[in-house]
């Protein structure tokens, strides 16, 4: 996002370092750091609100798929840390020591 807002391509070959300089953006480990904690959040609820339904919805297996690489959902990342992550969200000491693994893995896939 950060690259388009300046209009810079991959082919520039301007680290995101230097992006972050120039768009003033402080804290990349915030945004990370909020994302594992609704995760957690959304775990842990006990009634049935839709963004609990719209987290475990699977589309229907006889769906037509499109061609090539399918699309990035939002726990993916968090499924890589932690591949039974609503069960471990339940234990909330062992969420926040999982939260700084979390941290580092989002922050080194934004670096590149």
């Amino acid at each position: 996002m950060e690259r388009s807002m300046l209009g810079i391509t991959l082919r520039d070959r301007v680290s995101s370092q230097i992006i972050r300089q120039r768009t003033k953006i402080q804290d990349v480990e915030r945004v990370a750091i909020l994302k594992w904690s609704w995760a957690g959040h959304l775990a842990r609820t006990t009634d049935e609100r839709w963004t609990k339904r719209v987290l475990e919805w699977r589309p229907r297996e006889e769906a037509y798929r499109s061609r090539g690489r399918p699309p990035t959902r939002w726990t993916d990342d968090i499924k890589r840390i932690c591949p039974n992550w609503i069960q471990e969200a339940q234990q909330r000491d062992r969420w926040n020591e999982l939260r700084k693994t979390y941290v580092q893995q989002w922050t080194r896939l934004v670096d590149r």
